[in-house]
C-alpha cells in the first residue's frame, strides 16, 4: 500500500514539474506623457504615447501666462496639407499670437495629413491605420486636464479637413466637447459631391478612404455624417465658416512660394476648394437651421481656401466657442 501512495504521490509532482507554467498576462499599455520641452511661457511641445496608435504623438500646447488657476481646453486640427512637425495653426495661422491673452489651454497635434481624424477599419498601404478618434477622445484628454490644469471643458476647431473632423468627433463623443468650429470644411459626407470631397482629400496624401470607413454609404459612412446625428449637436455653441471662393485682396497680397507653382493657379486652385468648401458648409448650415440646431455662421462673399481668411476667423468664432467654455 505505502509503495503505491509512493507511485502516486510521485505521478502527481512529475505532472507538476513538467506542466507549463501559465504565463503572467502582459499589462495593458496606457497613454502616456513621454517628453515635454518647455519652449516659452506660452508654449509647451509634448509627445504622448498612444496604445491605439502604437508610437508617440507629438503636439503643441499654448497656456496663457502667468495663470495658474484651472482652465479649459480647445483642441485645433489641421487641414490636410500640413506637414512638418508643429502645427500649421502655429506656424501660418499666429494661433499662439491670438490666444496669447486667453484663460485657456490650447492643443494642437500633429501628424494628421490626410487622416480626418479619425479611427480607420484597415491598413492603407500609405497611411497605416490612423486611430486619431481614440487618441484625441479617449487617450488625450485627461493627460491635458492633469499636466495643465484643465476644467474638463472643451472645445474642437478644425480647417478644412479637420473641419469636418471636428464635427465627426462631436458627434461620436458629445459629452467632451461643448463648442465646435469649421473653417473651410465640409462637415457632411453623405452624397456624391460630399464622397468626392473626402476621397480626393485623402488621395491627395496618397490613402484610400475606403480603407478608414469602408465603401461608400456604408456604416461606417453614415456614423461619421453630422448631418444625420443632429441631435447630438443641440445646446452645442458651433460656429461654421467659408469663403464663395472668389478672389479678393488678401489674395493678391499673398505670398506665394516658388514651389507653388505660378500665382495664377496657387490662387485658381484655392478658389475652387473654397468654392467646393462653401457649398458643402452652406448644405450643411441649412440642414441645421431646418433641424433646429443653432449656430453662428462666418460665410464670406470672398475668400479662397488660404491661412489669410482663417487667421481672421480666428476672432469671429471666439466669442461663440468659448461661450460654452466658462459657465
Amino acid at each position: 500500500m505505502a509503495r503505491r501512495w509512493i507511485a502516486v504521490v510521485a505521478g502527481v509532482v512529475a505532472a507538476l514539474l513538467t506542466a507549463p507554467v501559465a504565463a503572467h498576462a502582459a499589462p495593458t499599455p496606457t497613454a502616456r506623457i513621454a517628453k515635454s520641452v518647455k519652449l516659452s511661457a506660452l508654449r509647451t511641445d509634448i509627445w504622448v504615447y498612444s496604445p491605439a496608435m502604437k508610437q508617440r504623438v507629438k503636439l503643441s500646447v499654448l497656456t496663457p501666462a502667468g495663470a495658474s488657476g484651472p482652465r479649459p481646453t480647445v483642441y485645433m486640427l489641421d487641414g490636410a496639407g500640413a506637414e512638418g512637425d508643429v502645427s500649421d495653426w502655429i506656424t501660418k495661422g499666429r494661433a499662439g499670437r491670438f490666444f496669447a491673452d486667453k484663460n485657456v489651454n490650447v492643443v494642437l497635434p500633429t501628424g494628421g495629413k490626410g487622416s480626418f481624424y479619425t479611427d480607420w477599419q484597415k491598413n492603407d498601404p500609405k497611411l497605416g491605420k490612423p486611430m486619431w478618434e481614440t487618441f484625441l477622445a479617449k487617450e488625450l484628454p485627461a493627460l491635458v486636464d492633469k499636466r495643465f490644469n484643465g476644467t474638463g471643458r472643451n472645445a474642437v476647431i478644425g480647417l478644412s479637413m479637420g473641419g469636418q473632423a471636428a464635427f465627426a468627433l462631436a458627434i461620436r463623443h458629445p459629452s467632451l466637447y461643448r463648442g465646435i468650429a469649421s473653417l473651410s470644411g465640409c462637415p457632411p459626407v453623405s452624397g456624391l459631391a460630399n464622397e468626392a470631397y473626402v476621397r480626393t482629400t485623402v488621395g491627395r496624401d496618397g490613402g484610400d478612404a475606403t480603407n478608414m470607413w469602408g465603401p461608400f454609404g456604408s456604416k461606417g459612412w453614415r456614423a461619421h455624417d453630422p448631418s444625420l446625428h443632429l441631435d447630438a449637436l443641440r445646446g452645442k455653441q458651433i460656429f461654421i465658416s467659408a469663403g464663395s471662393g472668389a478672389v479678393g485682396p488678401l489674395d493678391l497680397q499673398r505670398r506665394v512660394e516658388p514651389d507653388e507653382g505660378p500665382r495664377e493657379a496657387v490662387t485658381a486652385s484655392s478658389s475652387a476648394l473654397e468654392l467646393g468648401a462653401y457649398r458643402c458648409s452652406l448644405e450643411f448650415a441649412l440642414t441645421m437651421r431646418a433641424a433646429g440646431v443653432n449656430y453662428t455662421d462666418g460665410f464670406r462673399l470672398i475668400g479662397t481656401h488660404t491661412w489669410a481668411y482663417w487667421e481672421q476667423d480666428l476672432p469671429a468664432l471666439w466669442p461663440v466657442i468659448s461661450r460654452g467654455l466658462y459657465s
